[in-house]
């Protein structure tokens, strides 16, 4: 952490304070596994308190406070005795260490002016590339993960999420070039998901893939009535999953392998995007831009591709020679379609 330092402000900082940048600060005990008794936190949190005002005694003082669940945060009430401002955040969005982009937004706007360790270290990044203090995302990230310990490791996701969180620093490090930012929260119409080159589940024979989003509720589809396909490698190297239906704001895709009794589940992949940021009729997702188990991206080929299809304004799009488009029913409203994938929309 001293070498850490040297890229910011020689000044050493209050005792169990962190260094960051200039004028920004992480309580050391975002380092550690070791959980300390009421008192003795209470102890420490007005010990580091007193010597960050005296550090900086004209400074108006704001913590960020990323927290489980929605219960008011201890510290909120021992900071608040100081007149020092506290912010709540979530320690995570649908099982992502991200926040969504509106809360980002704020984040970086409350920040301007004056966790659990995944969100922690994506936030403390997105607020380095906001600052123009690094400019390149993927080593700003890997540069704040590596602050970490050992033993913070065990406390991690099981997914691997830096490959969305990439993404979002990507989206952060827009928003000094970008007038409108956030940008205009507009439906799209998610038509289906190609999955190019698919991934080895079962014994290396091949998977049987099952399609979640979540999004903001503006369609939700009824369940399909087919058993899940189930696609070998050796047979098909692409599969077409339709879904059809409106997504919005911050979207969270989640493929899954089911087991042969149906009811067991393997995360393939999951990844994480703002429709905002979605400028074409498709968003291509690499491997390496899909977040998989730590252990399980050698089950990927390299040729992986997960692809996204929303429709234009005539409902009709063409994939490989094939069209896709709603069908109508008698009555003329559009029909349900009965594929072998289930999908469905949370809010």
């Amino acid at each position: 952490m001293a070498q850490f330092r040297r890229f910011f402000n020689s000044k050493p900082p209050p005792d169990r304070l962190v260094e960051m940048s200039e004028k920004v600060y992480v309580f050391d005990c975002c380092f550690s596994t070791d959980v300390m008794a009421e008192d003795e936190y209470k102890a420490s949190m007005t010990d580091i308190t007193i010597q960050l005002q005296d550090h900086f005694p004209d400074a108006s003082i704001m913590v960020s406070n990323f927290r489980e669940g929605d219960k008011r945060s201890h510290i909120s009430d021992l900071l608040n005795q100081y007149d020092i401002t506290v912010i709540d955040y979530p320690r995570q969005y649908e099982g992502f260490p991200i926040l969504p982009l509106e809360m980002i937004h704020h984040f970086l706007q409350t920040t301007q002016s004056c966790g659990g360790w995944p969100v922690l270290a994506f936030m403390l990044a997105g607020l380095l590339l906001h600052g123009k203090q690094h400019s390149r995302e993927q080593e700003t990230l890997e540069m704040v993960y590596n602050l970490a310990p050992k033993e913070l490791l065990r406390l991690w996701p099981p997914l691997d999420p830096q490959s969305s969180q990439l993404r979002y620093l990507r989206y952060i490090s827009r928003r000094n070039l970008e007038a409108d930012w956030p940008p205009v929260d507009t439906p799209l119409l998610l038509d289906c998901i190609i999955l190019r080159a698919i991934p080895l589940f079962d014994g290396g024979k091949g998977c049987r893939p099952v399609v979640r989003v979540s999004s903001k509720l503006l369609f939700s589809s009824p369940r399909v009535k087919k058993q899940p396909r189930y696609y070998k490698q050796a047979e098909a190297m692409l599969v077409k999953i339709d879904v059809h239906c409106r997504i919005q704001g911050d979207v969270v895709l989640e493929c899954v392998h089911l087991d042969d009794d149906l009811t067991r589940e393997h995360v393939i992949f999951k990844a994480m995007f703002n429709a905002g940021f979605v400028t074409s009729d498709s968003l291509t997702l690499s491997r390496d831009e899909v977040d998989v188990l730590w252990d399980s991206r050698e089950q990927f080929s390299e040729d992986f591709k997960a692809e996204m299809l929303f429709l234009d304004t005539h409902g009709i799009i063409a994939v490989d020679g094939v069209i896709s488009s709603g069908s109508a029913s008698e009555d003329g409203n559009e029909t349900e379609r009965c594929l072998p994938n289930t999908f469905f929309i949370d809010d």
